[in-house]
């Protein structure tokens, strides 16, 4: 079965198995019995029922929908290749769908998170990290030998991470002096990093040395060079959009300086690099700088690795992503994650407690931001003028404006900052239509 129809067919499969039971938001279905996805489906709940346990993150389907084919369109019109970065959702159901919409690959960060997207059959993983275990180097190695169809490329940013590589893949005995079996080398990508940030090389020059070792390291081969221009900052300051810019030409200018690729050709038998970098705040910069001219020889194969597109957010995205700005390019994309939570108290004038806290959604970028009330008859007013402004583990305070009021039992809809800390905490999301009927059961896999 080839990648994507196997990873298709795992998809099905997953929707047939039964729901854990007592699965967080949807312990009260499970009671009664083995419930699974595609049965669950079929009765279309409303999210409002009894069958359903507050609170409960839940994921839009049209929202999901439009972002996986507004990146999509975005990237194919750009030139680039997209690897959505799968630590984002580390969603089966998600991740098929993104491929489905021509995405070249999934991005992992570390080795299990390879091994969830391989178990489920996605032909193509990006391990933006690097690899240092030489038992786990071993494995993917073994993988790669084993499978034809499967492909996987790790990072190296230091003479030790190459000599760890190359060490990893002879111990697992699929290459090396008198192997005749067609074993392929392993891929590797020499990452290029900033002072003060966490991986890389520090300079182009070390990132050569580091190229020149891979090269000449047995059963590894040179693939490119990669990046991630995400941690220089997290705002729209121009002296910020400048040290972007100045990356990702640094990172282009490196890749056109690597050594020719043998005849044979580089990735999937193309005579080019993969140049890959690419978060989800500044991926226009990206794409305009990795894209231009940068000398002779063939231009490499660009990969975009942005993840949040996928579902965007109310909070860091909605304010920072390049269509958000004045004048601003890039795909339009719409919040499609909401967490609703019931009030539990209104203990005293302009405050009530919602029961939804640090469990349940991400604070590293922000706190969740009120959207709507939902009135014990079902009537919904809009929730401007109310306010997070301090979680507990459970409990979510919210400051009211004057003149509103809530009462236990009362709903409240959040909008959330940060999805990447938002998916690790359900490990089933239910996905609503425009009624907020359930139409799927996403399954993450942390």
């Amino acid at each position: 079965m080839t990648g994507p129809t196997r990873l298709q067919g795992a998809v099905e499969a997953l929707r047939e198995r039964p729901l854990p039971a007592a699965g967080k938001g949807l312990g009260l279905l499970t009671a009664a019995g083995p419930v699974t996805t595609a049965r669950l489906a079929g009765r279309r709940l409303s999210l409002f029922g009894p069958e359903l346990a507050m609170p409960l993150l839940v994921l839009k389907q049209d929202a999901l929908t439009h972002n996986i084919a507004a990146m999509a369109r975005y990237c194919a019109e750009a030139g680039v290749q997209l690897a959505p970065h799968g630590k984002t959702t580390m969603a089966p159901q998600i991740v098929a769908r993104q491929i489905e919409a021509g995405a070249w690959g999934v991005t992992a960060a570390t080795i299990p998170q390879v091994q969830v997207f391989r178990e489920f059959g996605a032909p193509r993983v990006l391990l933006a990290n690097e690899l240092t275990e030489p038992a786990a180097v071993g494995w993917l190695a073994a993988e790669l030998a084993a499978d034809p169809g499967f492909d996987c490329y790790v990072y190296a940013d230091s003479l030790d991470g190459v000599r760890l590589l190359a060490e990893g893949v002879r111990t697992a005995g699929v290459t090396g002096p008198g192997r005749a079996d067609g074993a392929r080398p392993l891929p590797v990508l020499v990452e290029l990093g900033q002072r003060g940030g966490r991986t890389g090389c520090r300079s182009a020059g070390q990132a050569e040395t580091v190229a020149a070792a891979v090269t000449a390291a047995p059963g590894l081969r040179l693939a490119g060079v990669a990046g991630y221009e995400g941690s220089i900052g997290h705002d729209r300051e121009p002296a910020t959009l400048a040290e972007v810019t100045a990356f990702c030409r640094e990172l282009r200018a490196l890749a056109a300086r690597l050594p020719p690729l043998p005849v044979e050709g580089g990735p999937g038998g193309a005579n080019n690099y993969l140049v890959t970098a690419g978060g989800s705040l500044y991926f226009e910069i990206v794409v305009a700088e990795l894209t231009a001219p940068a000398g002779p020889g063939p231009a490499p194969t660009v990969v975009l690795r942005s993840g949040a597109y996928v579902t965007h957010d109310h909070g860091i995205y909605a304010r920072l992503t390049p269509a958000a700005q004045p004048g601003g390019t890039g795909p339009a994309l719409i919040p499609a994650l909401e967490l609703w939570a019931r009030v539990l108290s209104a203990p005293e004038p302009g405050l009530a407690i919602a029961g939804a806290g640090r469990r349940d959604a991400p604070f590293d970028q922000g706190f969740p931001v009120p959207l709507r009330i939902r009135l014990a008859d079902g009537q919904e007013v809009d929730a401007a003028g109310l306010r997070v402004t301090a979680l507990d583990d459970q409990h979510a305070y919210l400051q009211l404006p004057a003149g509103c009021e809530l009462h236990p039992g009362d709903l409240v809809c959040l909008g959330i900052s940060h999805p990447c800390t938002a998916f690790d905490k359900w490990q089933l999301i239910p996905v609503v239509d425009e009624d907020y009927r359930v139409t799927d059961v996403v399954r993450t896999f942390f």
